[in-house]
């Protein structure tokens, strides 16, 4: 065995910086975060070649003094924390100070910087060390050049100028989705690619997510004692194939956190099935004494002191921003200081006379289930309902409506699947309603559909059906779900032994519970091509305003689609 010897200080740093500067993404979120720290209001970068020639970040915050020069590209020296108290109350993005040191170890590095009171900057070369007076006008400006030009094996594991720029690009969109009220620019070989103006969160989520993310998702404002979140989660409509569209902030630090991934995607659980992925840009604020930030050297992992209380948090404030009722689903706007608030509607035109919707609705509410309680819509409802009074149907398929702000497009469909499909989870929580059949239906099955009906019996007991063999091939029933007696049962119960039959009952009644119940609405919603009357539809739309998650069906598709009068106005061209 070879003497035990100690490693040279270069190499030590080398060696750190493979776990802190993997690409010139990683380099540019440490500078980055150090002009955030700084008090910086404007920040400015310029990379070439992806950041693997050069990268520069230059900000105004409240530079570093000529005499820390020197400390600041050495290893463990930092202005943020002083002690292990300190440690535990991180309120910075950076504090371990081992970044410069990291990257003047695989990099040429130059920090040019001046304090307010200064006479001048000071610049220092970090191969040199030596300190010189330099021109600057305020704050610091970081060149970095040559990434891994003194260990090239490193170098042949960067991937293409594009590649490495996409990764620049997205750790950019990081730092600056968090704050809104800094100013930045990101250059690429001499090409403006960002330009954002100091602003609030909406502002700045806009500028970056894009105008459809906003349009498409539902604000989040919530405070429960030390804890608050707030930000956006789009609704299932905007769902992606990837990851790409999530970005969770704890104290303003971008964070991949296994606690709040899971707390947010089970929020979706029941609007977003399939491989699909949820789309948000959320924002939790605690007491930094109860998250630990010291857990990875890419600060990119958080432990939380009661994970179980953030997870429920997280996951409740997000679920209730997604189940928000059709009548609560107003335009978004954000305020002059950043918070979120509802547009108003505007006054409510006058309507037009000679279409009465004062007919009885009793034959409608039978075949459908919805609330018989609740009176025929009339004129002096539409003014207070977000959804407006239906005009007519289109094609046996969609509904057309016209509220204060335009027109409604309903998928009558969809949305009548997802009224049943709410009804059917309340009503599974007890014993559900059902309903005796005047004459007992037989169904001719398959000898394996068969077999799986006799073997669920009490399964299909606890649904609402009560069945029985009526000979080999034939399956006698009785009752069925209240809620679905005017379903087609043969498409509904062959839907559900093929449940059965690919699942066990347990699982099926418990882990996929939602997806049978799925099953249950999509064939009990009213069929399309199904003729309507104008009270039928009155009648559909008052019940998706008061139902939660109406804007989706159980698979994740939108229920409906709002056209202003000027989207109207745009298609034909009028007050050019």
């Amino acid at each position: 065995m070879s003497r035990i010897l100690p490693l040279p200080d270069l190499l030590i740093s080398q060696i750190a910086a493979g776990e802190v500067v993997e690409r010139p993404a990683s380099v540019l979120k440490e500078l980055l975060e150090n002009s955030i720290d700084a008090g910086a209001r404007e920040i400015s970068v310029q990379l070439m070649a992806g950041g693997v020639r050069s990268l520069r970040v230059a900000d105004d915050g409240g530079g570093i003094a000529a005499a820390d020069l020197p400390l600041a590209l050495a290893r463990h020296a930092t202005s943020k924390i002083t002690s292990l108290e300190d440690l535990e109350q991180v309120d910075s993005l950076g504090f371990r100070g081992e970044a410069l040191a990291s990257i003047v170890s695989v990099a040429r590095l130059q920090i040019t910087s001046r304090q307010q009171d200064a006479p001048h900057a000071f610049r220092i070369d970090g191969q040199l060390l030596s300190v010189t007076p330099a021109a600057l006008d305020a704050g610091t400006a970081v060149e970095v050049s040559d990434l891994y030009y003194n260990t090239p094996a490193r170098r042949k594991f960067l991937k293409t100028e594009q590649t490495e720029f996409a990764h620049c690009d997205e750790i950019f969109r990081r730092i600056a989705l968090a704050r809104p009220a800094v100013a930045l620019q990101l250059q690429h070989n001499g090409t403006l690619k960002h330009r954002l103006t100091a602003g609030d969160l909406p502002q700045r989520i806009t500028a970056l997510l894009g105008e459809e993310f906003v349009a498409q998702a539902r604000a989040i404002s919530v405070d429960a004692g030390t804890l608050r979140l707030i930000g956006f989660a789009a609704l299932p409509a905007y769902s992606r194939a990837s990851r790409d569209a999530q970005y969770f902030y704890v104290n303003g630090r971008f964070v991949r956190d296994k606690l709040l991934s899971h707390a947010a995607r089970q929020a979706y659980e029941d609007v977003l099935h399939g491989q699909r992925h949820p789309a948000y840009a959320l924002f939790l604020e605690l007491d930094p004494g109860e998250v630990d930030v010291n857990v990875h050297p890419a600060k990119i992992e958080v432990r939380f002191r009661d994970a179980r209380a953030i997870h429920q948090f997280v996951f409740h404030a997000v679920q209730r921003a997604l189940a928000t009722s059709a009548s609560h689903a107003e335009p978004i706007r954000a305020s002059a200081a950043g918070a979120f608030a509802s547009n108003a509607m505007p006054a409510m035109p006058r309507f037009q006379s000679g279409l009465s919707v004062e007919q009885p609705v009793a034959a409608y509410l039978d075949s459908m289930r919805l609330d018989n309680s609740r009176p025929a819509t009339t004129f002096a409802d539409a003014p207070t309902s977000p959804l407006g009074y239906a005009l007519a149907q289109l094609h046996g398929i969609y509904i057309l409506a016209q509220n204060a702000a335009g027109l409604v497009l309903v998928d009558m469909h969809a949305a009548h699947e997802r009224i049943l499909y709410e009804k059917l989870k309340n009503a599974l929580e007890g014993a559900p309603a059902t309903q005796q059949l005047l004459i007992p239906a037989l169904l001719h099955l398959s000898a394996q559909e068969m077999a799986t009906a006799q073997e669920q019996i009490a399964t299909l007991r606890l649904l609402g059906f009560d069945t029985g063999a009526a000979g080999p091939q034939e399956l006698v029933v009785r009752s069925v779900p209240e809620l679905l007696a005017n379903a087609p049962l043969p498409d509904l119960l062959r839907g559900l032994l093929a449940e059965f039959k690919e699942f066990p009952a347990s699982e099926v009644i418990t882990a996929r519970r939602n997806e049978l119940l799925s099953t249950m609405a999509c064939h009990g919603a009213v069929r399309a091509h199904r003729a309507l009357s104008v009270p039928e539809m009155n009648a559909l739309l008052r019940e998706m305003e008061n139902t939660e998650r109406s804007g989706q069906c159980n698979h994740g598709r939108p229920t409906w689609t709002q056209f202003s009068i000027a989207d109207l106005d745009k298609l034909f061209s009028r007050g050019r």
